[in-house]
């Protein structure tokens, strides 16, 4: 995927673009960067990234226990689940 990179103040290297590139994906590890604004200031650059929203999995407490999706449960597990009754905050 390609990334959309913004520079403005003044024009920087391709070598040193992908330094930025590379120093973003390190302090981001797991993330997407989708886009990078780099404004020049004379010596000094202020790098801007803009991440991807992270993907993330429901958790739910059931009886104490925190659990992500019901997948890998049995059948009784899932009757007693079914069989919950379930409160609504109105």
């Amino acid at each position: 995927m390609n990334m959309q990179v913004n520079v403005t103040g003044g024009e920087l290297p391709p070598a040193e673009i992908e330094a930025y590139i590379a120093h973003g994906r390190e302090s981001y590890p797991g993330r997407q960067i989708e886009r990078m604004d780099i404004t020049v200031d004379g010596e000094y650059v202020d790098i801007n990234y803009f991440l991807a929203d992270a993907p993330f999995t429901r958790i739910r407490r059931i009886t104490g226990y925190l659990v992500g999706d019901m997948s890998h449960w049995n059948n009784a597990k899932r009757a007693e689940e079914a069989d919950r009754v379930k409160h609504s905050m109105e």
